[in-house]
């Protein structure tokens, strides 16, 4: 079972004071992003891995989705993200996505946002989602990227120049890094680039764009504080689609 560290009640009261989670989609810069690599939703069965508190399932809906399956493994996301729908159409379900089965070809979409750093047997869950998803079916997801969490120690270190540098350290090392982020030993998974990409192949995939998040200068001139993401990419941004047999 996945480490379920959003309910802890330390982790979780930090959390929820988060841009995304007070503002939802406008307070998560990368969104305009997320949202271009996304296909036309209109009549499509979506799946949203990770849901949180619903935003992007409760936005899914509103661009003609048919429906939205939303999967977290916290009682707390998911509680909140009943409370804030009362779309029919948009199921929440407590659900760990390292034992995850879902039925072959249901869904035409799969979403998911900074969720599968947290998954341990990332081939397994590639090769679920390609078998759920019907013929030409998408998978757009988000994830930390392998730059930001392969360190021992994430954080700002000053070089000789006093400029904000960030250690990458034991980037060919993969698998757990545990780092104090709201509350004590928070596990994370790491995999490099090339595996996580590679993974997505693998499993019959077919990679249609990859994006290494960085702030827009318009962005950076309304909020400042995040011209430091200029310097490392903090997310990595993948969307793929189903192909073959598998």
């Amino acid at each position: 079972m996945a480490q379920n560290i959003y309910d802890n009640s330390d982790f979780f009261a930090g959390y929820n004071q988060l841009p995304r989670q007070v503002h939802g989609l406008a307070g998560a810069p990368e969104w305009p992003a997320v949202r271009a690599m996304l296909p036309a939703l209109a009549g499509k069965r979506v799946v949203d891995l990770g849901c949180g508190f619903g935003w992007a399932s409760r936005w899914m809906r509103t661009e003609g989705a048919a429906s939205v399956l939303g999967l977290d493994l916290s009682q707390n996301m998911i509680a909140h993200a009943k409370a804030d729908t009362s779309d029919p159409a948009i199921d929440y379900r407590i659900t760990d996505l390292e034992t995850l089965d879902l039925p072959e070809a249901a869904f035409d979409l799969a979403y998911s946002a900074l969720a599968f750093h947290y998954v341990a047997d990332f081939q397994r869950l590639a090769r679920m989602i390609h078998k759920a998803l019907a013929a030409g079916g998408g998978l757009v997801f988000t994830i930390e990227h392998p730059i930001f969490m392969a360190a021992a120690h994430p954080h700002w270190i000053a070089d000789e120049d006093g400029r904000k540098s960030w250690p990458v350290n034991d980037y060919s090392i993969e698998g757990e890094r545990r780092t104090d982020w709201f509350a004590k030993g928070v596990l994370k998974y790491h995999r490099t680039l090339g595996t996580t990409l590679n993974t997505l192949i693998d499993a019959g995939f077919e990679l249609r764009r990859v994006e290494e998040f960085a702030p827009t200068r318009e962005q950076i001139e309304q909020l400042p504080g995040l011209a430091e993401e200029r310097e490392r990419p903090m997310m990595l941004l993948v969307s793929a689609r189903k192909t073959g047999t598998r």
